[in-house]
């Protein structure tokens, strides 16, 4: 099956999360527009972003693909549970949705099959934002348009310093199994070296959220540096 365009322009390529949690003094989505770009114009070759009216002032913003996701709650399946939140991402004006391709149990009751079936019909691209190996192989069997390393750590990126980087030993796992799909590295990615090794480990591409958008991360890596 031939690769969607969309998708095959990204490989190689830096991908931009810009996001700001509830409380911070970035969290609007105008200034995550601006945000995004600015990433923009530094060269990304696409945005990652969460939540509806994010979406909507994002892609209004940039020229690039958005990848839309959103997320509710705070445990368990909450990057987009569910089948209504993916297809709202897309009405936001998503190009491609991010998905928790995890097995554990979402909040519709829904399968992950169950989901993606739908949206598959529907034309929708989707990312698999997955934990382990194992969460690879059912969103490639699945289909998904790109496979991600994203939740493989655990803990959000601005629970950790410097020290923790990214999960290369899945990444390339995930690429011996399935050279023809695309596989994304996604978490503590913290500098360009870092995504420099995540392309040579097989990277298709390579977000980066923290280490670019998140300027209260930054400041407390830096401080915390100053007073080791």
């Amino acid at each position: 099956m031939s690769m969607n365009p969309l998708i095959a322009s990204l490989e190689g390529k830096l991908i931009v999360s810009v996001q700001a949690y509830p409380g911070e003094p970035l969290r609007t989505p105008e200034i995550m527009a601006a945000m995004s770009r600015a990433c923009e114009l530094g060269g990304a070759a696409a945005i990652r972003c969460q939540g509806l009216a994010d979406i909507a002032a994002i892609k209004g913003r940039v020229e690039v693909p958005v990848i839309g996701l959103w997320k509710d709650g705070h445990e368990g399946v909450y990057i987009t549970p569910t089948l209504r939140h993916a297809r709202a991402c897309v009405n936001a004006g998503a190009d491609i949705v991010a998905i928790d391709a995890t097995d554990r149990p979402r909040p519709d009751g829904r399968s992950l099959e169950d989901t993606v079936a739908p949206l598959k019909e529907e034309g929708v691209l989707i990312m698999a934002d997955c934990a382990t190996i194992e969460d690879v192989r059912r969103a490639a069997d699945l289909g998904f348009d790109m496979v991600s390393t994203t939740l493989s750590h655990g803990t959000a990126a601005i629970d950790c310093g410097m020290a923790d980087g990214p999960d290369l030993p899945l990444l390339r796992q995930a690429v011996e199994e399935f050279p023809g799909v695309p596989v994304v590295c996604e978490g503590r990615v913290h500098t360009p070296a870092e995504a420099r090794a995540a392309i040579d480990a097989g990277a298709w591409a390579v977000v980066v959220g923290t280490a670019i958008t998140h300027p209260t991360s930054l400041t407390s890596w830096f401080k915390a540096e100053l007073e080791r």
